[in-house]
């Protein structure tokens, strides 16, 4: 009876076409490049059937559930990744809880209970590294022979190149944890972006002139880039702000923890009568200024602060000067 609920409650998420559908299936974590590209092929060919398109995922990402100590940090968050998705012609966005039970399911008896007996799949779209079902066994070989039998068929999207080689999400993880966000940012279409809660620190930053949020972040396993000094975008209630960001210790004052805060650009809380403590601040992570570095006194940090304001503020212009062209704009489209 337990599994028998079980598997209700989960044919329950999933939207009934009658019709029939084009469906694809994955983690889609970050919704990067070589992602869009698969929903602009399931987009066209929805559209060329009259079918809808069904996207299904899962959350949590499967590791955290199967192998929490190996798990990846993650691209994205439910949220973002809903986000993201809301931004393309989407029939549906379906996220399937990841347990173990789900992870004993085999290829065949997924495509079987959800996709073939639920969405009268008739079109599967896969990226050209695709494994899903226990192992990951579900492959695009073995998909096609079911496909064979049960009546769909299977695209398979070729690899989208940039930067030096395929897109992936491994690939952008490794280019974050060395801090290259110029990198991440071609590989996902879009900055690298970290949401945090503002809480109380030490301040030590506004003593020295420059005030900072001390952030708290709260999505789950949400991958923190290496340590540095970052120009970033900096999104409020009240607006966007250009921004530097450290993320990481301070060696110039012993027995401090490391932290992750940033300091707004001509932003001043006084003149606007509030506070930042307990607000969102969602930043966007332009570009690498610099390592984590010890001074030999105070002076010389406040030297470097303010070079890295002035430094910031060149990047974010150039940032936005080139965010602002037809090309760009184009190649950022969902």
């Amino acid at each position: 009876m337990e599994g028998r609920a079980a598997r209700s409650a989960l044919a329950a998420l999933v939207p009934r076409c009658e019709r029939g559908s084009v469906v694809t299936v994955g983690t889609f974590d970050g919704v990067h490049l070589g992602h869009r590209e698969v929903l602009r092929e399931m987009g066209r060919r929805a559209r060329h059937t009259g079918r809808p398109s069904v996207l299904v995922t899962f959350r949590p990402h499967p590791l955290q559930v199967l192998r929490p100590k190996d798990a990846p940090g993650l691209l994205t968050s439910s949220i973002e990744k809903k986000e993201i998705l809301a931004q393309s012609d989407l029939d549906y966005a379906v996220f399937l809880p990841f347990t173990r039970a789900l992870a004993r399911y085999t290829p065949r008896r997924f495509v079987e209970e959800i996709l073939v007996a639920r969405m009268r799949v008739r079109e599967l779209v896969i990226g050209y590294d695709h494994g899903f079902g226990r192992g990951r066994s579900g492959d695009a070989e073995t998909l096609d022979a079911m496909g064979t039998e049960l009546g769909f068929d299977v695209q398979v999207v070729p690899p989208v190149v940039a930067g030096g080689g395929p897109v992936s999400s491994s690939r952008i993880r490794r280019a974050l944890l060395e801090g290259d966000v110029r990198a991440a940012h071609t590989g996902l279409g879009r900055p690298y972006s970290l949401r945090g809660v503002v809480v109380r620190g030490d301040g030590r930053g506004r003593r020295l002139g420059f005030p900072t949020a001390n952030l708290e972040i709260r999505d789950a396993g949400k991958l923190i880039p290496g340590e540095g000094i970052y120009a970033v975008r900096a999104g409020l209630p009240a607006g966007t702000w250009d921004g530097a960001l450290h993320i990481g210790p301070r060696p110039t004052f012993p027995g401090s923890r490391a932290s992750i805060e940033v300091h707004l650009l001509d932003y001043s809380a006084d003149l606007r009568g509030a506070d930042l403590y307990g607000t969102e601040i969602r930043l966007d992570l332009i570009e690498r200024l610099r390592e984590v570095r010890s001074f030999a006194s105070v002076a010389e940090l406040v030297g470097r602060m303010n070079e890295d304001v002035r430094l910031a503020r060149r990047i974010l212009a150039e940032h936005r000067e080139r965010d602002s062209s037809p090309q760009t704009r184009s190649r950022m489209t969902p």
